[in-house]
């Protein structure tokens, strides 16, 4: 689950970080308050689930396709200003005024980034926060590390920039330092990031301070990455968390009750969102036409890249895992035919504790609950095979049967060909 950056600054300050001062506006009179409460002097940010606010571009809803397009094809020429004088989702004001007029010109608009996507996003909130006079940026995040099932703490002094950019240029610049999973964080590993990034004296610990801090909240939340960028060294000499970004761990939300309520459903993709209401845990939208009904991540993986194989694109990873109720394959059609570009269905499906059976019961109930137009093709192999055959013969659906993977996803691909 992703929150917005003042919801995360809102935990990193629980936790001790060092953030700028400042407060979230729903209304440009708000912004004016705070701006007001702050000096004047501020920065207004665009909140959103998306990176790339200050290069990103503002626009109407009827705009996005042409802005994204020109951002994907010249970035260069259209991507804005990260410094100076402002010109997407971030913007600087002097004065309460300005910043009133600032929140007006991006609230109720929908902000163009790459990372949005072609669609935008609808900015319904902004974020006021105090101007820093910023001496030097850096970049620092905390991971889960895959390779030693273990977080990781990435530090750079090359902040303000995607750390992909980094990594490919400049991969030396990048201080990876482990946190053991059994001792968990200790203080030690402040100083030793600390000097390799060239903070001594206060700033070392003020570093030192602020990292324990970032460990905590990756801890406390169960967060899957906690990432500051840039963090930055003022030029007064203080050490502050200029930015925000917070992932917790969908799998640990049972108990987080009190971050639940932070999360932002307009903010993700309505299908997904459908999905998990459902049920459908394991679901995510893709840009493809056929969409994928499978049990188990690994063969939704080989799946997609099978139809892939045959030609074809596919519309979704939908891992359905084990399967005991009927009602959990009706409920994967329905977020699945909720996806205008579906043009043809794959149901392969491997039964070892999941039942063949079961899986053909759902998809004969899902033909009687709706109406299902587009083609369905599947594959079933495994626990209760000839049960599943027989439900499905004596149902009379029109079901495209496939004996394997790679005769599967051609004739889905077929289909899909054919509905177009």
């Amino acid at each position: 689950m992703k929150i917005h950056e003042y919801q995360a600054k809102e935990l990193f300050a629980a936790h001790g970080v060092p953030v700028p001062r400042g407060r979230v506006a729903a209304t440009p009179a708000e912004a004016r308050k705070i701006a007001e409460e702050l000096g004047g002097k501020v920065v207004v940010k665009a909140q959103i689930h998306a990176g790339g606010r200050g290069k990103g571009r503002l626009v109407s809803q009827g705009e996005t396709d042409a802005m994204y397009q020109k951002l994907t094809t010249d970035p260069g020429s259209n991507a804005g200003q990260v410094k100076g004088e402002r010109v997407g989702g971030v913007r600087l004001a002097s004065t309460a005024d300005e910043a009133e007029r600032e929140a007006a010109n991006i609230l109720g608009k929908h902000l163009v980034s790459i990372q949005t996507g072609p669609e935008g996003k609808l900015v319904k909130h902004v974020l006021v926060e105090e101007q820093s006079a910023v001496a030097k940026e850096y970049y620092l995040s905390i991971i889960i590390d895959g390779g030693t099932a273990s977080p990781l703490i990435l530090a750079s002094t090359e902040g303000g920039q995607e750390i992909e950019v980094v990594a490919h240029n400049n991969p030396e610049a990048i201080v990876r330092v482990p946190i053991n999973p059994v001792s968990g964080y200790e203080p030690y590993v402040g100083r030793v990031v600390a000097e390799r990034l060239g903070f001594s004296g206060d700033q070392g610990a003020q570093f030192a301070t602020l990292l324990e801090g970032v460990s905590k909240t990756f801890r406390d939340a169960d967060a899957s990455m906690v990432e500051v960028n840039p963090l930055v060294l003022t030029e007064d000499g203080r050490v502050l968390a200029l930015d925000a970004k917070i992932n917790i761990d969908d799998n640990a939300m049972f108990r987080h009750k009190d971050l639940a309520e932070l999360r932002d459903k307009d903010e993700e993709d309505p299908l997904e969102v459908l999905a998990q209401d459902l049920g459908v845990a394991n679901f995510i939208k893709l840009d493809g036409n056929i969409g994928c009904i499978v049990n188990g991540a690994g063969l939704a993986m080989a799946t997609m890249d099978t139809i892939k194989l045959a030609g074809g694109e596919p519309a979704n990873f939908l891992d359905i895992g084990t399967v005991n109720d009927p009602q959990r394959v009706v409920n994967a059609l329905k977020v699945i035919l909720e996806d205008p570009s579906v043009e043809a269905i794959l149901v392969n499906i491997f039964g070892g504790m999941a039942r063949v059976d079961i899986i053909a019961q759902g998809v004969i109930d899902a033909h009687q609950q709706m109406k299902i137009e587009v083609p369905v093709v599947m594959r079933l192999v495994g626990t209760n095979l000839a049960e599943g055959e027989k439900l499905l013969q004596d149902s009379g659906l029109p079901v495209v049967r496939a004996q394997e993977l790679g005769d599967a996803a051609r004739k889905a691909v077929e289909a899909a060909s054919r509905a177009a």
